[in-house]
């Protein structure tokens, strides 16, 4: 079983920055795709950015306006969110997500989430 974790969301300053990160574990053979979504209660889930395995690509949400960059480390299979200029409008659970193949076959894994708050 692939166990998705994330962490770095916190309470932080409207202008500042941060960086999360979500780590997988288990028997993974490859992860072709990674995604950050994020979540408020009540409302569907929206896509922030995406970056599949091999040629690197990455996908942006257009409400994102150039502040945000996904990164991956594919020795320790984790990926992270750099999210510049914050705003009080990204307050949101942030959750990722894995798809790939494990010993279990395919897989497509969602973490807990990791709650930011900005403040004005």
């Amino acid at each position: 079983q692939v166990r998705l974790v994330e962490s770095g969301g916190g309470l932080v300053q409207a202008g500042g920055s941060l960086r999360l990160s979500c780590a997988a574990s288990g028997i993974i053979f490859s992860i072709n795709k990674w995604g950050w979504y994020r979540q408020a209660p009540g409302k569907q889930r929206d896509l922030v950015a995406s970056i599949t395995n091999g040629d690197d690509r990455s996908n942006y949400a257009d409400f994102v306006n150039g502040r945000v960059t996904i990164t991956k480390d594919d020795e320790t299979s984790t990926v992270f969110l750099h999210i510049n200029n914050l705003k009080p409008e990204d307050t949101d659970v942030y959750l990722c997500v894995a798809k790939g193949y494990s010993e279990t076959g395919n897989f497509a894994s969602w973490g807990q989430g990791t709650q930011v708050t900005v403040t004005s």
